[in-house]
């Protein structure tokens, strides 16, 4: 298992951060050394936000949030959706929770760890780039409890390198 994904790392909180153009606004996340990208956008990620147009309303599911670069971009572009940004690493969800402060969207972003989210609750839009490196099957199962928690016609946009098991994880979709 990779460390980052699970463990939040311990010590001071350092803090580099990092500029990225998401849907166009230019924006200054706070990371941390030790997580998943480090102090830089990941190359999955700024493609899947190059790609894919942010929804224009309804409740968005961050999966896997990191320090939040897919929740707040989104928050920034439309005023019309909330986030939710769930992470298993608790340093990942207070950058998140930072950075949606930092940005003025901390009122439509709720940073939270997996088990927090109400089991009632449903997304018109899953965005994520998952954590691949811990198991297939565990990405499965993964996948598996949040996806089905899709409203009806909802979509996910999902980012995974070739060279990461992308045809793999399409194919069992």
């Amino acid at each position: 298992l990779m460390r980052h994904y699970f463990r939040t790392a311990g010590g001071p909180l350092v803090t580099p951060e990092f500029a990225a153009t998401v849907f166009g606004n230019d924006l200054t996340f706070t990371a941390s050394r030790g997580g998943f990208s480090g102090p830089k956008l990941d190359f999955g990620t700024s493609v899947l936000l190059r790609e894919v147009d942010p929804p224009e309303t309804g409740h968005v599911l961050d999966l896997g949030c990191g320090v939040g670069t897919i929740a707040v971009g989104l928050a920034v572009a439309t005023p019309g959706i909330t986030v939710d940004a769930v992470d298993v690493n608790a340093r990942a969800v207070e950058l998140t929770r930072m950075n949606a402060e930092r940005h003025g969207v901390a009122d439509r972003i709720r940073a939270m760890a997996p088990d927090e989210v109400d089991e009632a609750t449903r997304y018109d839009e899953i965005w994520s780039n998952p954590p691949i490196r811990i198991g297939k099957q565990a990405l499965h199962d993964l996948l598996s409890a949040w996806l089905g928690r899709l409203k009806p016609g909802g979509r996910a946009y999902l980012v995974v390198g070739r060279h990461l098991g992308a045809d793999s994880l399409q194919r069992w979709l």
